[in-house]
């Protein structure tokens, strides 16, 4: 049961996601590609939108990459962000096109710079994100408080006020370092100075190995204090699998309800099946399943029929035998055989049945 209370935060659009207040919080993705080369970015926005991304992001860095979004967006129905660093003229030309413009405010330039951003932006009802990296931070802030989760909150907060000087409060925000203390440090510091939906992320979190537990610590402890309306797990490699990784965190702190919950004991002395193939067959064949399901697969009775007992279906395996086990009361002795695919019949039909 999901008792997390959420921070209160403005609803903002991206396109027509909502992000903040009672929206779901959505998962987002960046394309590698150069912008410029329409078709290999339209194909790589395709696949994100086949493994469930909610937006994506696209860099802007030159002026060929931003007359490259008129066409990119006619191809795409996800929501499009225009990433933009150094040059705000980019992100003029972007404003004509996409659903959200994402500055740097420490490389962005000048304030009549980003003024101009935000009267192109007011013009198509587009919202900012005021993305802030510890990396990058104006000389202003780094020189009096350093590469730290102070600096961040502070050149967010004046970044911000800034905005809202110009009447502009169509806001998310980041705020990322490269390290999990960092980066939580500076989203709860910032949390209570404002109600503005917050983008989560661990900034250049490494690989897939890496990123994941980077982001799964941090995310995750923002998430269960209630911080965070929609997020980005940065990883060096596979697009898809920031998706994957960004569902699961998700599912895993209890803020969604999709897909398979997977209950499988470590591996040690007592297992009676090869329960490592058991597990990952499990994983392949019912990943196309959106129900959600509490399914167990335990190697051996000590701590299988315990499990069962709040399984939706459950394997207990044996010495040669094993049981099914639905909702905790047992509907086939079998040999060990035949035990997987009886299983993966018995989680079809319950799927079906709580659809």
């Amino acid at each position: 049961m999901n008792n997390i209370k959420r921070y209160p935060t403005k609803k903002i659009y991206v396109g027509d996601v909502a992000i903040g207040g009672d929206a779901p919080i959505s998962v987002q993705s960046m394309t590698y590609t150069k912008t410029s080369d329409v078709e290999a970015t339209v194909e790589q926005i395709r696949a994100l939108h086949f493994a469930g991304a909610d937006i994506v992001r696209v860099a802007v860095p030159d002026m060929a990459a931003a007359n490259a979004l008129k066409s990119i967006k006619e191809q795409t129905s996800l929501p499009l962000v225009a990433d933009i660093h150094f040059n705000h003229k980019l992100a003029l030309i972007a404003a004509q096109s996409v659903d959200c413009i994402r500055i740097n405010p420490g490389n962005i330039g000048n304030k009549q710079r980003v003024a101009e951003v935000v009267r192109a932006c007011k013009e198509r009802d587009l919202p900012i994100r005021i993305g802030v990296n510890c990396g990058s931070l104006e000389s202003q802030f780094e020189d009096k408080y350093g590469q730290t989760a102070k600096g961040m909150v502070e050149s967010a907060d004046y970044n911000i006020k800034y905005l809202e000087d110009l009447g502009f409060e169509d806001i998310k925000i980041s705020l990322k370092a490269s390290d999990v203390q960092r980066t939580v440090e500076a989203y709860r510091m910032l949390r209570p100075m404002n109600n503005y939906p917050f983008h989560l992320g661990v900034t250049e979190a490494g690989t897939l190995f890496h990123s994941t537990i980077k982001s799964s610590i941090a995310l995750g402890s923002l998430l269960l204090d209630g911080i965070g309306d929609t997020m980005r797990i940065s990883i060096t490699g596979e697009l898809e699998k920031e998706i994957e990784v960004g569902r699961a965190i998700l599912k895993d702190a209890g803020l969604t309800k999709e897909g398979l919950n997977i209950i499988s004991c470590p591996t040690c002395g007592r297992i009676e099946a090869d329960l490592v193939s058991a597990v990952a067959e499990v994983e392949e064949k019912t990943k196309h399943i959106k129900t959600p399901l509490n399914v167990s697969v335990m190697g051996c009775v000590v701590n299988a029929l315990g499990e069962a007992k709040s399984a939706d279906v459950a394997i207990a395996y044996g010495k040669g035998t094993g049981l099914i086990i639905k909702k905790g009361e047992t509907i086939a002795k079998l040999p060990t055989e035949e035990l997987l695919d009886r299983f993966l019949q018995e989680v079809e039909e319950e799927a079906k049945k709580e659809q």
